[in-house]
């Protein structure tokens, strides 16, 4: 087993071969966000939880580093764009692999969105941090949106089965795409591929079991789990939310 696919496995639950991934990498594209205030609190808070990997931007990662549990996964996000950007869908990579590994990396992830002007450079960024990623033994989460000029809806089944495709084909080994609510054209795409696909969380819900209940469904039609920022760490209790989409997932599984 090559060095990639041994640190992809710390990611998966050994008995039900699910994920539960928290980003929390959203101050670069937004600035302040509701929840992030307290870093460290949060990060220390999710020792004892079902979290298997965290997702920073190396500056964060480089200060929270103590805080973090040895047994989570460190996922350092190699591309940023903020919102206030012109195009505001645009991300350009701004830490190498070599330094994602001195801060301790055990994977590192990549943002991209198709259906803009910018597509054609985003697709090459995944494709070279890919060849590069895995000839140093670290596996890449994909973060696949469908956004820019050309889509009118992020949602749409039939874009969001083609992010799939696209992460397949590039090869990341663990796919992020928002779930479309489509299941049976989202459990075409997951069953078309072999590497894993976890679903984005967006915009925090107001109801958190309506929330769960999408979670669920993705999880009927395949997906191997979730990566999940805002409608956790924005949650009253966030390692009561953790443990409840967990059991959720699990079961589900």
């Amino acid at each position: 087993m090559t060095g990639h696919k041994r640190r992809l496995e710390r990611f998966f639950d050994v008995r039900t071969r699910k994920t539960m991934i928290l980003p929390m990498d959203h101050g670069v594209s937004e600035g302040l966000v509701s929840g992030l205030d307290d870093m460290s609190k949060l990060i220390s808070s999710l020792t004892d939880t079902q979290v298997k990997g965290v997702v920073l931007h190396k500056g964060t990662a480089m200060e929270q580093s103590a805080n973090l549990s040895v047994n989570q996964n460190l996922v350092i996000h190699l591309s940023a764009g903020t919102k206030h950007g012109l195009p505001s869908y645009g991300r350009a990579l701004v830490c190498s692999i070599q330094e994602a590994l001195r801060i301790g990396a055990d994977a590192v992830a990549v943002h991209i969105n198709i259906g803009n002007d910018l597509e054609d450079r985003m697709l090459s960024d995944l494709g070279l941090v890919v060849d590069e990623a895995h000839q140093l033994g670290v596996p890449v989460l994909a973060m696949i949106y469908a956004r820019g000029g050309q889509i009118i809806n992020e949602l749409d089944p039939h874009l969001v089965a083609h992010c799939i495709r696209i992460g397949s084909e590039l090869g990341a080994d663990i796919i992020k795409v928002p779930y479309s609510g489509d299941k049976k054209i989202f459990n075409r795409a997951v069953k078309s591929v072999s590497t894993p696909v976890v679903i984005a969380g967006g915009p925090k819900q107001d109801d958190f079991e309506s929330f769960l209940n999408m979670v669920d469904d993705s999880i009927e039609c395949g997906a191997a789990g979730v990566s999940i920022g805002r409608n956790i760490f924005q949650q009253p209790d966030p390692v009561s939310a953790i443990d409840k989409l967990w059991k959720r997932i699990a079961v589900t599984g």
